[in-house]
């Protein structure tokens, strides 16, 4: 799961979804919504249309689902489902773009702690402070906090409701990106002066998962090699970080 930064819709279509709200909240205060016929209805005009394109566009080149990073996208995602939330339906910034299996997956659950979401939002939140990863299984977990001596709820719930801890397709998807990441800073290492630009480049090409973040600013740092980049090429690891965080 990597960080996706959020665009903007153009200022016509987010009217118009603004105005597809209205018309769904007043008819659920009639007992007239019927979720899904609305949502299919508005799904073949041109608002939700430029909504599913930019979606795409900010799920990257590869078009990942913004769930499991593996698989490619294939439709609109309603973070807050649309059933039972009807509320969130036409509101941009609770769509997503994701797969069809963690769609099905996910279904309608979707849980809660006080009234807030317990659960990762790609777009809100930076992943890797709640999940890690095992390279070993290519598993993803939730990440351990030992100062609280817990894992994080989020990522525990997260992890639960994808089920990204048993998905064996998707963890041999992510050990794949690991490996070649892993060759990456190998070879790095060898040269005396690593450029530091020149390696994030390579590492963004073979990250095919969104590793990147559990590497420069998850627990990754503390795996070999990255550990040894740090503790070799401070500067370059430096540097690394931050043109990384600018993306």
């Amino acid at each position: 799961m990597r960080r996706v930064v959020r665009h903007e819709l153009s200022a016509r279509s987010a009217r118009a979804l603004d105005r597809e709200q209205i018309k769904a909240d007043t008819k659920r205060a009639t007992g007239m919504l019927r979720v899904e016929a609305e949502w299919n209805r508005a799904r073949r005009n041109k608002p939700l249309a430029e909504a599913a394109t930019v979606l795409r566009a900010m799920a990257g080149n590869r078009e990942r689902c913004m769930y499991c990073g593996d698989s490619h996208g294939t439709d609109i995602e309603h973070f807050w489902p649309k059933t039972p939330y009807p509320e969130h339906m036409f509101r941009w910034t609770n769509m997503l773009l994701c797969c069809a299996e963690c769609g099905r997956i996910k279904g309608t659950q979707f849980p809660l702690g006080d009234g807030v979401p317990v659960l990762i939002d790609p777009a809100t939140d930076n992943p890797w402070e709640f999940l890690d990863f095992d390279p070993q299984t290519g598993n993803i977990v939730a990440r351990y906090d030992p100062e609280r001596e817990q894992y994080s709820l989020k990522g525990n719930q997260t992890v639960e409701v994808l089920r990204l801890d048993r998905r064996e397709a998707m963890a041999n998807g992510y050990k794949r990106s690991f490996r070649r990441m892993k060759r990456r800073v190998e070879e790095a290492l060898e040269q005396p002066n690593p450029n530091a630009a020149a390696l994030l480049q390579d590492l963004n090409e073979a990250d095919d998962h969104g590793l990147l973040g559990w590497c420069f600013e998850g627990l990754g740092e503390r795996v070999s090699p990255f550990t040894d980049l740090h503790a070799r090429h401070p500067a370059v690891w430096e540097a690394c970080l931050q043109s990384y965080r600018q993306t």
